[in-house]
């Protein structure tokens, strides 16, 4: 296979970045550019001149002032409170040095005021240029957990993700069609160690799914992605190994991938009462283990990591809380 065949995630806008000295992430011009070419601020028949005068204008010049007259200018509402959501992520993107930076003042609790789908598309890049050089499609799979939301299927002792989006799209299809809608019943394929390699050609449709439970190829790929995240941040070496379950009466330290598990984690940690069904939202328990780069009262301990859930049946996940909450020596 060609390292040409070998690229991934084209619509990730990872192409359009540029580069600082140090080789982070930058904002450019094309960047910014592909954002207001997106679907949500395309022109259409009924676009107003006030609208057709902006869009020519950032379109050709992306990062020009944008004044409050122009925004309000425009006849449709939801045209303006599109064109402000990128204007936000614009003004957030351009206070700081790199994606990478504004990540990581995210993940320290820094404000936001754009919607959250731009902060998993940031996260999507980022892992773009982590990934850049992996040979394995099953970890560019279990990646796509990190930054995009995931249908859940447990049952016989399996763990099967698929993506949200593309299962809810092919349920509606199966509506109009006349057949079922709802999502369990949507079958969509699943990736294997034999079958891994059909991903490279259709990576940027989302439309696989894998295997997360305890000692599954999906579950181990998982592990090796949040340490390439984990060192590509905070240059720490850590290594992350799957587990059934937190059998430590020395337990120190959790972070859970999501907000379930999180409040699930630290209902577990105190002991406090704790529900089946909030434990059968669990689904991969993790060991995250590092040599150094740990704060004095956590060196040579364990941090627990969970991924759940959520009562729908979906992850939805928070990759940026193992960023925040490490037991840095630095914190």
């Amino acid at each position: 296979m060609t390292l040409a065949a070998l690229d991934f995630w084209l619509t990730s806008g990872w192409h359009l970045c540029d580069r600082d000295s140090e080789g982070h992430l930058l904002a450019g011009t094309d960047f910014m550019t592909a954002y207001f070419q997106r679907p949500e601020l395309a022109l259409v028949e009924e676009s107003c001149p006030a609208e057709r005068a902006l869009h020519a204008k950032l379109t050709e010049h992306p990062f020009a002032a944008v004044t409050e007259d122009e925004l309000s200018a425009m006849a449709d509402p939801d045209i303006i409170d599109n064109y402000r959501a990128v204007l936000r992520l614009r003004e957030f993107l351009g206070s700081h040095a790199s994606l990478e930076s504004a990540y990581m003042a995210i993940a320290g609790g820094a404000e936001i005021s754009f919607p959250p789908l731009f902060v998993n598309q940031i996260c999507h890049i980022i892992m773009r240029d982590i990934l850049t050089h992996e040979t394995e499609p099953m970890h560019l799979r279990a990646a796509e957990i990190l930054f995009r939301s995931q249908s859940v299927t447990a049952e016989d002792g399996r763990i099967m993700v698929a993506d949200e989006t593309v299962v809810q799209m092919q349920a509606d299809s199966q509506r109009l069609a006349g057949g079922q809608d709802r999502p369990e019943d949507v079958q969509i394929e699943i990736l294997t160690r034999e079958t891994q390699d059909a991903y490279w050609d259709r990576s940027d449709n989302f439309d696989t799914a894998i295997d997360i439970a305890f000692t599954q190829p999906g579950s181990d790929a998982l592990a090796r992605v949040l340490e390439k995240w984990v060192y590509h941040f905070l240059k720490i070496k850590v290594t992350v190994t799957p587990m059934q379950k937190i059998d430590d009466e020395e337990w120190s330290w959790h972070i859970g991938l999501d907000s379930d598990s999180s409040a699930i984690l630290n209902a577990l940690y105190h002991g406090q009462p704790v529900s089946e069904d909030q434990l059968k939202q669990i689904l991969c328990l993790f060991r995250l283990e590092a040599k150094s780069g740990f704060s004095e009262q956590m060196k040579h301990k364990p941090v627990y990591l969970a991924l759940s859930m959520n009562k729908a049946g979906v992850i939805q996940a928070k990759p940026q809380n193992l960023l925040a909450n490490l037991p840095l020596a630095n914190s």
